[in-house]
């Protein structure tokens, strides 16, 4: 039996903005979002949004923690460092006291 898609904005995490910005780039479903990923979807809206800061904690991780049902929060630091490193390394990237390393 297949699983229903549910709607992007009915994800944790996931508030208007993030919805609105998702619904841009064409994910509409928790389905797309998986079959795309966090960190390839992380990166469009980077791309969309040239000169704006795309806070990791509130895209990326918000975006894994979407798929996973869970806070962003509470995503283990060695999933954050993965997701992290395959980020776009550039100025919209930035660490929040979660990812920054001692």
């Amino acid at each position: 039996m297949k699983r229903q898609s549910v709607p992007i904005e009915e994800l944790q995490n996931i508030g208007p903005t993030i919805a609105r910005r998702l619904k841009e780039i064409g994910i509409r479903t928790d389905a797309d979002l998986r079959s795309v990923g966090p960190v390839v979807v992380y990166r469009r809206i980077c791309a969309k949004y040239p000169g704006k800061t795309i806070p990791v904690c509130y895209y990326l991780y918000s975006l894994e923690g979407a798929l996973r049902g869970q806070h962003w929060d509470a995503i283990d630091p060695d999933v954050k460092q993965s997701l992290l490193s395959q980020a776009p390394p550039n100025k919209r990237l930035r660490r929040t006291p979660a990812n920054r390393r001692r």
